[in-house]
């Protein structure tokens, strides 16, 4: 699991330094918020993108959370996603999916806030 996290996490921090800026600062202030939030997850490309992984129980290795660059589909944002695994549900509707064009502390309060939430009781 070690060696799985590592080579994850190199693949990511690669995808991340290919960025080109703000998106390159801003995912590497992403992913240590992530890691820092929730330390059980495992680094890893998804799509092409950072992501990140929980192990489950009887379903295996499941994608909680990714973030994508903005060039990537040519929007004027970064995106940050949650999965079906995540738990963020609250009643009948809730967001899956955050637009972001800066990282203030505000957002990475939020963000934390969101990782936690998603992984509690995954």
């Amino acid at each position: 699991m070690a060696d799985k996290k590592h080579t994850g996490e190199a693949e990511v921090l690669a995808v991340i330094a290919s960025m080109p800026e703000p998106d390159r600062t801003i995912g590497r202030r992403l992913h240590a918020i992530i890691i820092a939030a929730a330390p059980n997850l495992t680094p890893r490309t998804w799509y092409g993108m950072p992501a990140y992984a929980i192990q489950t129980e009887n379903r295996g290795d499941k994608i909680v959370c990714f973030f994508r660059s903005r060039q990537k589909f040519g929007e004027r944002f970064m995106t940050i996603g949650f999965n079906d695994i995540a738990k963020l549900d609250e009643g009948n509707l809730w967001p899956i999916s955050f637009a972001l064009t800066a990282l203030t502390t505000s957002e990475e309060a939020d963000i934390t806030a969101l990782i936690q939430k998603a992984v509690h009781g995954v």
